[in-house]
């Protein structure tokens, strides 16, 4: 069966392809060889660079520009060529040393040293590279721009409504009265400092050799001072680097860099739950699309369907993104296979998150504040004012004011006219009783406006 969207195993590929592919160019296996491509010819040049190894003498102009456009001009035609020769190989990096080989018998200046193509390498040293040019080219150009517009998108709703008095909901129930906007900008401020945190995380990346000693570099040229070299190298790909290893880069910044997107991932989820919640009580309305069916049998119906999807594929990318972080950061003794197999799911991974918060981004454009409802829910919940007027019958030392008060009101509604009539039969000043009276739902808010505004401008 040809492969296409429909007959994908994966719905990567499959129905969510279309938001995904993007990632293709970063995670596919096109991607990786032609990855492999650009770090066996960084390596060449260089070693081209390096005036104590005469062999390989400084590149011409005419040399570089062959070189760039082996780059540049990468097809799928060629990266099938490298699946061919794999076919005898059996080794994939392997295959892309032989392949620029090729390459090279047309030019006769790089053909002369086409033998230190892959010099002192091993795989790992290509590969760890790859994967660290990979996750630095999801985080610029996917990563951290969806997640910074999603914090816009809730910065907007949480200016906005910072002043929507909103009946709050611990375990559930009815309790004191928030905002809105304040509750929104709370998931600002939380996705806020873990953008940050994905923004400064660092990428690393190593070459040095077979286990890390440098033992080939140093037995061709023992005079280079290849430990310079090697930062030098892995610093002009824009990683930072690794000096001390084993066969492989130990991958704890992989953990650090996924650990921070499970984070991301957490709080969008509880953000999503929220949300739903908040729509099946009518305090959001959801603004329906022409064309567009909520159910097959009720017609009624406007689903929150984007957040249901968006916290599924959360759940999905998180599932993985915690495997790799703990699997990825050990490896028996030097090295061990069981690595290679699982980094190829990194793509998954991240592809599932960019999924979801594509979804959330959908989901949020609906969202319609439905102010009425809100309202209603406070003015059917004086029974939260019980909170202020036992805090204030404390400062006046009444005996028992919790206790009094809880007799007052739990379990059941209480009327503005029921509360009123109680607070006229305190013995506290009468400018406190006239404060108290004057006090509803929707003005018991503390300083819920003055946090939103301070996040909001905090953000900007």
């Amino acid at each position: 069966m040809e492969l296409n969207s429909l007959t994908a195993i994966s719905p990567i590929d499959g129905r969510y392809g279309n938001k995904t592919k993007g990632l293709r160019d970063i995670f596919s296996e096109y991607a990786l060889i032609r990855y492999r491509i650009i770090i066996e010819i960084r390596w060449l040049q260089c070693l081209a660079e390096l005036t104590d190894i005469k062999e390989v003498p400084e590149l011409s102009e005419e040399a570089h520009t062959f070189l760039e456009l082996i780059i540049t001009s990468f097809s799928i035609t060629d990266a099938n060529r490298v699946k061919e020769i794999e076919q005898s190989t059996n080794h994939d990096v392997k295959a892309v040393e032989y392949f620029l080989k090729e390459k090279f018998s047309k030019n006769e200046e790089l053909n002369n040293i086409s033998e230190f193509l892959h010099f002192a390498c091993t795989s790992e040293d290509i590969n760890n590279l790859c994967h660290g040019l990979m996750l630095q080219d999801a985080k610029n150009h996917y990563l951290e721009p969806v997640i910074a517009e999603l914090i816009s998108s809730l910065s907007k709703i949480a200016k906005e409504n910072a002043a929507q008095a909103m009946l709050s909901r611990t375990h559930g129930q009815p309790a004191s009265p928030t905002t809105l906007g304040k509750e929104i900008a709370i998931f600002v401020h939380r996705l806020h400092r873990q953008h940050q945190a994905l923004v400064v995380s660092e990428i690393f990346g190593k070459m040095n050799g077979a286990v890390g000693n440098f033992n080939a570099h140093m037995a061709a040229y023992p005079d280079v001072n290849w430990t310079n070299v090697s930062k030098s190298f892995v610093e002009s790909l824009k990683l930072s680097w690794s000096p001390h290893t084993t066969q492989i880069e130990s991958h704890d910044y992989m953990a650090e860099y996924f650990h921070v997107i499970v984070r991301i991932n957490t709080i969008l989820t509880d953000f999503c739950r929220d949300i739903w919640g908040y729509i099946s009580i009518g305090y959001f309305k959801q603004k329906t699309i022409d064309g567009e069916v909520g159910s097959s049998t009720m017609p009624h119906k406007v689903n929150p369907i984007d957040f249901e999807n968006a916290e599924g594929n959360l759940g999905i990318s998180n599932a993985l993104l915690c495997h790799l972080a703990e699997k990825l950061s050990i490896s028996r003794w030097q090295r061990d296979l069981t690595d290679s197999t699982s980094i190829r799911n990194i793509g998954t991974a991240l592809a599932h998150s960019i999924i979801a918060y594509q979804s959330c981004l959908k989901g949020i454009q609906k969202l319609d504040v439905n102010p009425e409802s809100i309202q209603s829910d406070l003015e059917n919940n004086q029974e939260v004012l019980a909170e202020a007027i036992q805090t204030v019958m404390r400062r006046y030392g009444i005996e028992k004011p919790y206790e009094k008060l809880k007799e007052l009101t739990r379990g059941h509604s209480i009327t503005q006219v029921e509360l009123e009539k109680f607070i006229n039969t305190l013995d506290i000043p009468q400018t406190e009783k006239q404060r108290l009276k004057k006090l509803t739902p929707d003005t018991y808010i503390g300083n819920a406006i003055e946090q939103t505004k301070s996040i909001i401008a905090k953000i900007k």
